[in-house]
């Protein structure tokens, strides 16, 4: 199953999320679940990080859960909210 998390960051994380971002890659490319697509969120400028957008291949929720739970940023506080959901990936146009 795919599950989307999407995270958003405390206001002024920005310096806080560059600190652990070495970390948090390091994690990713670790991770124990399949990791889809992956990439943060900007403000309307287009270039500052506000949260975290994430779309995983796991067993189960709870699985998903662990592994946000567990993340750098999670555990740095980076985030405000977090929510985690079911999806149904239906289309994928890539070659």
């Amino acid at each position: 199953m795919h599950y989307v998390i999407h995270c958003l960051d405390h206001p002024g994380a920005v310096q806080k999320r560059l600190a652990n971002y070495d970390a948090h890659k390091a994690y990713l490319a670790a991770a124990s679940i399949k990791m889809v697509i992956s990439g943060p969120l900007l403000a309307d400028d287009e270039e500052t990080m506000i949260g975290s957008c994430f779309v995983v291949e796991a067993g189960s929720l709870a699985e998903v859960e662990a592994f946000n739970r567990d993340d750098p940023f999670a555990e740095a506080d980076v985030w405000r909210t977090v929510s985690i959901h079911p999806f149904l990936k239906r289309v994928d146009n890539r070659t």
